[in-house]
């Protein structure tokens, strides 16, 4: 019984309210039982015997002080000196007499246990309720921790334990998010990685195989296209572990990704236009400062470029800055065959690629969901939407300073 009793809150939150009740009821009969008893005192009495002239012929006191329902004397002395005794009998009881609850020597405790019945009836359900949600939370919080990641709890109500099931669930969203981006981080990146690195394999193989029976009395080297492809393969290789440290530290809020200070978005852009040969167009009314970290909105701007260069077509990449509102816009331009609008928020996904895309044309998937985390981390958005005249604009919106 006390297991059960410490095993369950309700129960204790139950028994501690009956409790109080109990110490509350308990004071108040005692107070009531001591003015009862205060009150029932017997005192003496006088009485006055008068005459059909009204006047007073005799007085007298009560003989001795009765409670109530004893019979009552009184001693008389008449105005001529004689004396005689007057008895009034008890008051007789209504038949059946008062119940028990108002009779003072058994009413204190029948309303001891009246109260704490209706206390316990009434109290109840309340508490049960408020524990049931407990209950529910404790189970939920029970199954997260042994792997299931999905559950979550009801949130009722606007009290406490509704702002902690919120705050459960909010936590475990954004571990379940956390953990499957890891997971597919990982699966992904083992596929990447292994494609560059087969083709490393086939290389190596041309050059032992394939060289020896090459002409070389031109000069020529005959290992030249083996090593380009090798040399190629080693730089991708090197590009998608630098993109995935660098995805996983944008992952970790915690992580320190440099110094935060005022930005010209319109220097930096030129000089990745300027490396990336794309025309930069910014708006007279725009000064360009937004308020991050150099390093990874260059990067942003330099992923969006090389995404249009190597799917936008070759007509060339324009590059436009301008403001709208407390908002300045960095909008890159292209001439492809653009991004199909179901697919546009898709596209930001870690290692999603488009349809037809080929491994051939370069890049490994990450690119735009870095630009993603790199603008989230600078309270900004980025968006890809259809230009006019054919192809595709990736928008960056972020904070003017």
């Amino acid at each position: 019984m006390i297991g059960y009793i410490t095993r369950h809150l309700y129960v204790r939150i139950w028994l501690a309210a009956l409790a109080g009740v109990a110490v509350v009821t308990l004071a108040a009969g005692w107070a009531w039982q001591m003015a009862e008893d205060q009150r029932s005192v017997p005192l003496p009495r006088d009485v006055v015997v008068r005459d059909t002239q009204d006047r007073v012929v005799g007085t007298g006191q009560s003989v001795r002080t009765s409670r109530p329902g004893e019979p009552l004397e009184f001693t008389i002395t008449l105005k001529d000196g004689q004396d005689f005794q007057l008895e009034f009998g008890p008051r007789p009881e209504r038949r059946g007499g008062p119940p028990p609850w108002v009779r003072p020597q058994t009413g204190f405790f029948w309303l001891l246990g009246i109260v704490g019945l209706a206390v316990a009836i009434g109290l109840y359900p309340l508490i049960r309720r408020l524990t049931q949600r407990l209950d529910a939370l404790q189970r939920g919080v029970q199954r997260w921790g042994e792997g299931d990641l999905a559950v979550r709890v009801p949130e009722e109500g606007q009290d406490e334990v509704a702002d902690l099931s919120r705050r459960f669930n909010a936590a475990a969203a954004r571990i379940e998010t956390l953990v499957q981006s890891h997971k597919s981080l990982l699966a992904n990146a083992s596929h990447e990685l292994r494609s560059p690195l087969t083709r490393i394999r086939m290389g190596l193989e041309l050059m032992v195989n394939v060289a020896p029976t090459l002409d070389t009395d031109g000069g020529a080297d005959p290992n030249a296209a083996a090593k380009a492809e090798i040399s190629r393969n080693i730089g991708e290789l090197d590009q998608l572990i630098d993109e995935i440290l660098l995805s996983s530290r944008l992952d970790s809020k915690e992580a320190d990704m440099g110094t935060v200070e005022t930005i010209d978005l319109t220097g930096l852009a030129a000089e990745e236009c300027a490396r990336m040969d794309a025309e930069l167009d910014v708006d007279a009314q725009t000064d360009g400062n937004v308020r991050g970290v150099s390093r990874l909105l260059r990067r942003a701007i330099r992923n969006l470029l090389e995404n249009a260069r190597r799917y936008g077509g070759s007509d060339g990449i324009g590059v436009t800055i301008s403001t709208r509102g407390d908002r300045t816009l960095l909008s890159v331009n292209d001439h492809g065959p653009g991004v199909p609008a179901p697919l546009r928020e898709r596209i930001f996904e870690p290692f999603y690629r488009l349809p037809g895309a080929s491994e051939r044309e370069g890049g490994v998937g990450l690119g735009l969901a870095l630009v993603k985390s790199i603008v989230e981390r600078h309270d900004g958005t980025v968006r890809c939407e259809a230009r006019d005249g054919g192809g595709a604009s990736f928008v960056i919106e972020l904070p003017k300073y």
